[in-house]
């Protein structure tokens, strides 16, 4: 069983998917960042300095009645929160990703199309089946017109 579990593990597959795991969760973190420290603040800013990370509704006040300015005082009040301004910076971010991941994809399809096959530059004559170039207008073994 241990053998098995080996050859499996090391399958080119298993090895290449692990990979792809590993730099996926990188490159998730790094695009995370990009929404959040990039993207939003100045999306922020255009929308009259709204901070995303503290758009959220209060459903019950917490043990401190509120107000609560941040989203950190609410939930260290022990408010129960709907954190929609967070939500969207998830959307963004999954679109971001998403995008990324379109772009990967279709450049490696791209790289992977193979070449489309030379023009042939021979044919076959109709009449003695024996292969001649494509522009013989005549067989040069039965000698029959070619059209």
């Amino acid at each position: 069983m241990g053998k098995e579990f080996k050859e499996f593990i090391m399958r080119g597959n298993v090895v290449d998917m692990a990979v792809g795991i590993i730099i996926g969760a990188a490159f998730v973190t790094i695009v995370k960042s990009l929404v959040d420290d990039i993207i939003m603040p100045p999306i922020g800013l255009l929308l009259g300095n709204v901070d995303f990370a503290n758009l959220f509704a209060v459903l019950k006040e917490g043990k401190v009645p509120g107000p609560y300015p941040t989203l950190a005082l609410a939930k260290a009040a022990g408010a129960v929160t709907v954190n929609y301004g967070l939500f969207i910076s998830t959307i963004i971010s999954f679109v971001v990703v998403a995008f990324c991941v379109f772009i990967l994809v279709k450049n490696v399809n791209r790289l992977k199309k193979e070449p489309a096959p030379p023009e042939p530059n021979t044919k076959e004559c109709p009449y003695c089946l024996s292969t001649i170039p494509v522009k013989a207008t005549k067989c040069a073994h039965c000698t029959a017109e070619i059209t």
